[in-house]
């Protein structure tokens, strides 16, 4: 059976990023060997001191050889301080670039995947798992190439200084290191088990922190205390085998080492007696075994944190490792400049691979022109959030093609088409950090008179000039400082700033109050001037004057015209249409 190679393969794709750094990797061999070579010379200089000096009674050679060794342990702790110090500087390097390349990968990857992940657990790979690695890149990699090197020369030593009692290493040496090995494997699986574990409480924790709300509204409290208890007592469990295995791992490593140095002792005794080696020449090789049984020592528990770190690797390497469904095409086709603003789809079908590949849109065509607004109307489920994601390009279609500005979706720079789209959410994403820091996202070069103006335009500026630190007034995380028609005009603003020809607006106006939603749809017609504009609607009185409205069931067309064509043609809009404005008007007296 296969241990060590293969348990530790994740490792080797650390490489890479060591190896962009070769002149402090260079600084730390260097050192590395400059301090080790010296600890063995120490073991050699007590041979001489015990045989010239104490033997011959010579204190003349104690005293030279003692000088010796102090000038050798100068060079060694000076060499071993700067070993530390690069050893951990390259590992701290490394790991920076490591989470900055993860993070950017996974930027990279579509829609489907983070359908399929949860962010919670996807952060406690970016987190955990990298600061597991942090944990032993440092100065565990350090002890271990030390413990390496020492081992390596302690054992040539034993051998140059007597080959008689090196026989012992023959002996007994395999009966330490096969049990070692056998164990390795069984510790890397327990290690994978429990990152996992680790994430998957992570991802729980993010979930339900970030809903505190319905968790409160809901009285569920206790629920979710037992739930997070379960997953947490999952991960102390597979924690704990874990630590178990370590322990039985270093326990075993220890009496094995022990028992190798009892038996040393007696070959040792055996050929002083024999007159085979000299006193000095034991004390020697013994110090060298010592040295070379805390090494060994030293690498079994830096293995046991080597196998952890390889599982908290491997699975930043599945990240690594995972293509992007969607990717930018061999030979890109430049969008035309000035910008068309149109936007047509031919026969699109599209399935979600996470949803058993059912159906979502069939048959879809429709083409839509410059400056021109189109609404969506539909039953929920009945496919206008996935027409969004598709003319983005965040998803591919399984059927007919998309085309923007007269060019398909596929045959363009993914970053070259979404710069022709600004995008205004139902449920508007707010970063934390300043209201000046979410209007430039549309535009991060923007200059501050650019910021304000589009605020102005989005009515954002006169909320904003009320506030103690003006544009620089912190909103905290998703917003929650602001009010639900704040943040959808702060929103506006963002795509004001932006100026894509290109309007994908998620129209939800239907739960703010009559004045947030007057200054709401104040703030959209501003934007939509000028542009072309797909609209979803979810209240038909604010879709009236609409060029054109597309009525949605099931994925599927099944009929378009202005609201009175609609209205007068007696379908399905006509039914939603009565029933909306029969409700709004009941509202209405009861107000």
């Amino acid at each position: 059976m296969r241990t060590g190679p293969q348990d530790i393969k994740p490792i080797r794709r650390l490489m890479p990023f060591v190896l962009r750094y070769p002149w402090r990797l260079t600084f730390t061999i260097g050192f590395l060997l400059v301090s080790t070579l010296s600890s063995l010379v120490i073991p050699a200089l007590a041979g001489k001191i015990i045989d010239k000096g104490f033997v011959e009674q010579n204190l003349s050679m104690v005293g030279q050889y003692g000088m010796i060794a102090i000038g050798v342990a100068l060079v060694m702790a000076l060499a071993s301080a700067g070993r530390f110090y690069f050893i951990s500087v390259l590992g701290e390097r490394v790991l920076t670039d490591l989470r900055r390349k993860v993070f950017d990968h996974l930027l990279t990857l579509d829609s489907a995947f983070f359908d399929l992940h949860r962010v919670g657990e996807l952060t406690s790979r970016l987190n955990g798992d990298v600061a597991t690695i942090r944990g032993a890149i440092g100065t565990s990699l350090s002890i271990m190439l030390r413990g390496a090197v020492t081992l390596i020369g302690a054992v040539t030593l034993m051998f140059l200084t007597s080959p008689y009692l090196a026989l012992t290493i023959v002996i007994v040496g395999p009966a330490i290191l096969i049990p070692v090995m056998l164990y390795a494997r069984r510790l890397r699986r327990m290690s994978r088990r429990t990152q996992d574990a680790l994430a998957d409480m992570s991802a729980m924790a993010t979930e339900a922190l970030g809903a505190s709300k319905t968790i409160k509204s809901f009285v569920q409290e206790p629920e979710q205390s037992r739930l997070y208890g379960s997953r947490a007592e999952e991960s102390f469990e597979a924690e704990v085998s874990r630590v178990g295995a370590r322990a039985a791992l270093l326990g075993g490593l220890l009496f094995l080492s022990t028992s190798a140095l009892v038996v040393l002792v007696w070959w040792g005794a055996n050929a002083v007696f024999t007159g085979v080696v000299t006193v000095g020449e034991l004390a020697q090789f013994m110090i060298y075994a010592l040295m070379a049984s805390n090494a060994l020592t030293n690498l079994s528990e830096i293995m046991g944190l080597l196998h952890t770190v390889s599982g908290a690797t491997e699975r930043l390497v599945e990240i690594l490792d995972t293509e992007p469904a969607i990717k930018p095409p061999a030979n890109p086709q430049a969008l035309p400049v000035p910008a068309l603003g149109t936007v047509a789809f031919e026969d699109v079908g599209f399935a979600y691979e996470t949803r058993d590949s059912e159906t979502v849109i069939s048959g879809m065509s429709f083409s839509i022109a410059h400056g021109e607004t189109v609404a969506l109307v539909g039953a929920s489920g009945a496919g206008k959030s996935t027409l969004f994601a598709l003319v983005q390009r965040f998803y591919d279609v399984t059927a007919g093609r998309i085309l923007v500005d007269g060019l398909d979706v596929r045959d363009v720079e993914p970053e070259q088409l979404r710069r022709r789209f600004a995008y205004v959410e139902q449920e508007p994403t707010i970063f934390a950090g300043t209201i000046a820091d979410n209007i430039r996202f549309g535009r991060p070069e923007a200059t501050f008179a650019e910021i304000e103006a589009a605020a102005r335009a989005a009515l954002v500026h006169d909320y904003v000039a009320e506030l103690s630190n003006g544009y620089d007034s912190i909103v905290g995380e998703r917003g929650v400082m602001l009010s639900g028609g704040q943040k959808q005009r702060l929103a506006i603003a963002r795509a004001l700033l932006k100026d894509a020809p290109i309007l994908l607006l998620d129209e939800a106006t239907s739960a703010l109050d009559a004045e947030s939603e007057r200054l709401v749809q104040l703030a959209l017609q501003r934007l939509m001037t000028g542009r072309t504009t797909l609209v979803i609607a979810h209240r038909l009185a604010t879709i009236r004057d609409a060029d054109r409205i597309l009525v949605l069931e099931k994925g599927r067309l099944i009929d378009q015209g202005t609201h009175d064509q609609l209205v007068r043609k007696g379908g399905k809009y006509a039914e939603l249409a009565k029933l909306q404005f029969r409700a709004e008007l009941q509202r209405e007296v009861a107000e």
